[in-house]
C-alpha cells in the first residue's frame, strides 16, 4: 500500500506544484483545502479542478472564517489589496497565524488516516515575506506536532515536506511543468474575480508573471484586462 500523506492545496501554483511533486515521490494523496473567507475563493474552484487533474485519493475543503478576526487584505474587504509592486516588510495580505492553523488541521487528519507526512508548498525565495513561510517555522512546527500528537510520542515521527522551500518560482514552474501539471487550471491572485481571472497587479500576480517569464514557458493566466 502507499504511504497515505497530507497536501495543503490552494489551488494556486506553489501548492498544485507540491501535489505533484509527492505524487511523483509515490504518495497517496489527501488534499485538504481551507474556505477562509478570502476575497478570492475562487482558488476554491482551481484547488478541485488540480485535485481531481492530479489524481489526489481525496479532497477535502473545511470551512473557517478567518474573516471574523479580519487583520488582513485577503479577509477583510475593507483593506486594499497592495498593487504598486512588491515591497520589503511584511504585507497586509499576510493572514494571522493562516499557516499555523491550517497545518494544525492537516495534522489532525494525518493523525486519523494514519499518515506521518504532510506537504506544504511554502517558499522562502520569490514570496511576499510572510513570517510562517520560512524554514525556521517549519522546523519549530515540525518539532511542536511531534510532541503535541499520539502519534509523535508513540515514536511514530511526523515530517513536514516543503519541496519549493527554496526554489525561485522560475525553478517552481519548471518543476511542475516536468512533471505535467497544467498550470492554467490554478489561480494565485489575491483579487481574482469569480470566473478566476487574474488582477495582474497584485504581489502573487507579479511573482507568478515574472516566474513564468524567467522559465521561459508562456504565462497561462487568464487576466481580467491588458496590465
Amino acid at each position: 500500500m502507499q504511504a497515505k500523506a497530507v497536501i495543503l492545496l490552494s489551488g494556486g501554483l506553489d501548492s498544485a506544484t507540491c501535489l505533484s511533486i509527492a505524487k511523483q515521490e509515490g504518495f497517496a494523496a489527501y488534499c485538504l483545502s481551507f474556505d477562509y473567507g478570502q476575497r478570492h475563493r475562487a482558488e476554491l474552484q482551481a484547488a478541485a479542478r488540480v485535485a481531481a487533474a492530479l489524481g489526489a485519493d481525496e479532497h477535502r475543503v473545511l470551512r473557517l472564517d478567518l474573516a471574523q478576526f479580519g487583520g488582513s487584505a485577503l479577509t477583510d474587504r475593507r483593506l486594499d489589496v497592495p498593487v504598486a509592486g512588491v515591497q520589503p516588510g511584511i504585507p497586509i495580505t499576510y493572514v494571522p497565524a493562516r499557516n499555523t492553523i491550517m497545518l494544525s488541521l492537516a495534522l489532525a487528519w494525518a493523525e486519523v488516516l494514519g499518515s506521518r507526512d504532510i506537504f506544504v508548498g511554502v517558499n522562502a525565495v520569490d514570496y511576499s515575506g510572510y513570517p510562517d513561510c520560512r524554514p525556521e517555522y517549519i522546523a519549530a512546527f515540525e518539532r511542536m506536532a511531534n510532541l503535541a500528537t499520539k502519534a509523535g510520542v508513540e515514536g511514530g515521527k511526523l515530517s513536514l515536506h516543503t519541496p519549493l522551500m527554496f526554489l525561485s518560482k522560475a525553478q517552481i514552474i519548471q518543476r511542475g511543468h516536468a512533471l505535467g501539471v497544467d498550470y492554467r487550471l490554478t489561480v494565485s491572485c489575491y483579487q481574482a474575480d469569480e470566473a478566476g481571472q487574474a488582477c495582474g497587479v497584485c504581489d502573487s500576480c507579479r511573482l507568478r508573471r515574472a516566474g513564468f517569464v524567467a522559465a521561459g514557458l508562456p504565462d497561462p493566466t487568464p487576466y481580467r484586462a491588458a496590465t
